[in-house]
């Protein structure tokens, strides 16, 4: 196939991250969250990993030729992910890297040395995996999904171009999750709080228990969690699968986290080296968490400290586009992906430490279904004040209505109005900016990457 058919191919498959089903007749909205029904939150099915080990099996399984740095988590994990990519590089390793989803190009999603996979090599895997899946199919398998069609095209180039390391940022959750079908030398998991817990849930436990299954026989897990119920877990599965485990605040740690200008100057404690004064070009003081948790990863790895001239040249290179991103100065403008309430406390606290001189903020917020407008809401209002709400729903069928972010605002007595898409939420909430005003864009990554490339175009 060439890249224009490969493309139209893989977006005949179901994506759960869309919400859309795009087949034969036409697009048609999808509600089910995942391919097992749910009932009452619940999935009825017992979920499995057959249809993607059906794929890869047909493709030589390359995800078991791979070393591999595995990380999941409810919050951090895309950060995670390239700082370990970052260090490793430094180190002198050859690192492919795949996370989701994406702000500007599906292509950001499958990466060698930090760039993203050529057009020619994606079409090539794509055309690879489809002639995989037409032979699952003809053998009575199921078609795959959106996300397993990349995951597998992802395992099979990173053999192609014979990596030195894979990082495999899940997709959701952890045990069932298509990345699992990989084993995982390093298995992070950055922490634990509510969300997905239609598929997951109800509670942190089960959730921890969920994500816990990507920790390996053999593995070392490197555990971000500090809650010491949910901690318990990771030791519990550590022991079953008699697997190494390092733990935040115990084996590793960010001992010392002040704002510099354009970042973190951060201390880093890990089980191998102390590294003192780091500066980390991320803005929020929870990255200095995120860095310690990727330092003692890619250390872990390696099985060797990295050394202060690796580590400062790693985090030298990091980026993080769409996660607390300053977009524009005047006025000023940062964009995060933030969507669910930990990850809006996180954004709320680092907005009121970085750019504490903004005494007032003008928030466009969107939001997928089944999350809590009131409670995002009054989560930000903590850290600052909230001039005005610019509600708009975000660019997947899965957006909440608007009306309901709109109702929220206003309960609390904060001023809403309705944008019918980014760029025009945009110019609303940059025209009610004056130089006392931060704008601030978050509530889902769909709304972000529209907010993002209106404001780079």
């Amino acid at each position: 196939m060439n890249y224009a058919d490969a493309l139209a191919w893989l977006d005949g498959h179901i994506n759960f991250e869309t919400g859309v089903v795009v087949d034969r007749a036409g697009v048609m909205p999808w509600t089910a969250p995942t391919a097992s029904p749910i009932i009452a939150g619940r999935r009825m099915d017992p979920p499995t990993l057959q249809r993607m080990e059906n794929l890869l099996g047909f493709l030589g399984d390359p995800q078991l030729d791979l070393d591999i740095v595995h990380i999941t988590g409810t919050n951090g994990k895309g950060s995670v992910a390239r700082m370990v990519t970052s260090l490793l590089i430094a180190a002198g390793q050859s690192v492919g890297t795949t996370t989701s989803p994406h702000l500007a190009s599906f292509h950001e999603r499958i990466l060698a040395q930090g760039l993203p996979i050529p057009s020619t090599a994606l079409a090539d895997q794509l055309t690879a995996v489809a002639l995989a899946e037409a032979a699952v199919v003809q053998r009575g398998g199921e078609r795959a999904s959106w996300f397993e069609i990349v995951i597998a095209s992802a395992f099979r180039w990173f053999n192609d171009i014979a990596v030195d390391v894979a990082i495999v940022e899940v997709g959701a959750g952890g045990t069932f999750d298509a990345t699992n079908t990989a084993d995982g030398q390093v298995a992070v998991v950055t922490n634990v709080t509510l969300d997905h817990v239609e598929w997951f849930g109800p509670t942190t436990a089960d959730i921890a228990r969920e994500k816990s299954g990507i920790i390996k026989a053999g593995a070392t897990g490197v555990i971000g969690e500090t809650d010491p119920d949910l901690v318990a877990i990771f030791e519990r599965r550590a022991r079953d699968v008699d697997a190494a485990l390092l733990i935040a605040g115990v084996d590793f740690a960010c001992d010392s986290n002040r704002l510099a200008v354009g970042g973190r100057l951060v201390n880093l404690r890990t089980p191998r080296a102390e590294y003192p004064q780091v500066f980390l070009p991320l803005h929020g003081s929870h990255q200095g968490d995120n860095a310690a948790v990727a330092l003692t990863a890619a250390e872990a790895f390696l099985g060797d400290e990295l050394g202060p001239d690796v580590v400062t040249a790693g985090f030298a290179e990091v980026t993080n586009p769409g996660r607390l991103e300053v977009m524009t100065r005047n006025p000023l403008t940062v964009i995060d992906g933030a969507h669910n309430t930990a990850g809006v406390a996180a954004l709320g606290a680092a907005l009121a430490d970085t750019f504490a001189a903004k005494t007032r903020w003008v928030v466009v917020l969107g939001l997928l279904g089944g999350r809590d407008p009131a409670e995002i809401i009054a989560t930000l209002s903590r850290f600052g004040t909230i001039a005005m709400v610019v509600a708009v729903a975000p660019p997947t069928p899965r957006a909440l209505d608007p009306k309901l972010l709109v109702s929220a605002a206003r309960d609390v007595g904060i001023d809403a109005v309705i944008a019918p898409d980014a760029p025009q939420a945009l110019l609303i909430a940059q025209s009610e900016a004056d130089d006392e005003t931060l704008v601030v864009v978050c509530g889902s990554l769909y709304l972000v990457a529209a907010a993002r490339a209106a404001l780079t175009h």
